[in-house]
This record gives structure tokens, C-alpha cells and sequence, in this order.
């Protein structure tokens, strides 16, 4: 897992630099950094609105003595995507928007759940209760 993670560092930066490169040659370097700019912008515009509606979902169900479980993992999508949109790239503007929008991170959150169940059952992630 940690050699993935280096190798991702490593990797998604140089195609991030790669990919704006290009884009400013094609585009123009004012449009390109304007697009860079209004991806965040709207990125964050979303994910304040994604958060502040799963924060009220919550709410409510804990209101109705039921526990949130699938909002925890919808806040955790929410918040690595504004992250990643606000970190300049189209790549990671791409992902960003896709762990934002409710259809698209429906999908990502099975993945994340399905990551995490293998990763407790081969021991990587061990999960302990206090009492």
C-alpha cells in the first residue's frame, strides 16, 4: 500500500504538469489558469452544498434514533473531492467532481467499501472497540 502511494505522488504530479503544459499551448496559458481557477471555484461551491446536505441527512436520522453509518463514508468522499478540487489539475479536478456528485460517488463509495472490507479481512486495517 505505501509503495502505491509513493508511486502516486509520484506519478499523478508529473501527468497533472504534463496535461497543463498542453493545455496551455492549446488553450492559452489565460484561459488555462482561468479554468484551473473556476474548477476550484465551483468545486468548493459544491462540495459546501454536498456537505451542508449530508450533514442535514445525518441530522435527521440521528433525530430518528437511526445511525448514519453510509452519510460517514458520503462526508469522507466529499471531503477528499473538495480537497482534490481545489489542488490545481485537471486530473485531480476530474476525481474531485467524481467523489462530489451524489451519482457518480455512489459508485466510488461501493469501491471505497469494498477497498476497506479487504483490507480488514487480510489484517491491514485492524478495528478495535474500547470499553
Amino acid at each position: 500500500m505505501g509503495k502505491l502511494l509513493v508511486l502516486l505522488l509520484i506519478i499523478v504530479p508529473a501527468l497533472e504538469v504534463g496535461i497543463l503544459v498542453l493545455a496551455g499551448n492549446s488553450l492559452g496559458v489565460i484561459p488555462t489558469v482561468l479554468l484551473i481557477i473556476t474548477t476550484g471555484l465551483i468545486g468548493a461551491w459544491l462540495a459546501k452544498r454536498e456537505g451542508t446536505q449530508v450533514l442535514r441527512t445525518a441530522q435527521l436520522q440521528m433525530q430518528n434514533g437511526e445511525v448514519p453509518s453510509g452519510l460517514v463514508l458520503d462526508g469522507i468522499c466529499i471531503l477528499v473531492g473538495g480537497v482534490l478540487l481545489l489542488t490545481p489539475g485537471f486530473l485531480t479536478d476530474l476525481l474531485g467532481f467524481i467523489l462530489i456528485i451524489p451519482y457518480t460517488r455512489a459508485t466510488m463509495k461501493g469501491l471505497f467499501q469494498k477497498i476497506f472490507e479487504r483490507l480488514v479481512k487480510n489484517g491491514n486495517v485492524v478495528i478495535s472497540r474500547r470499553r
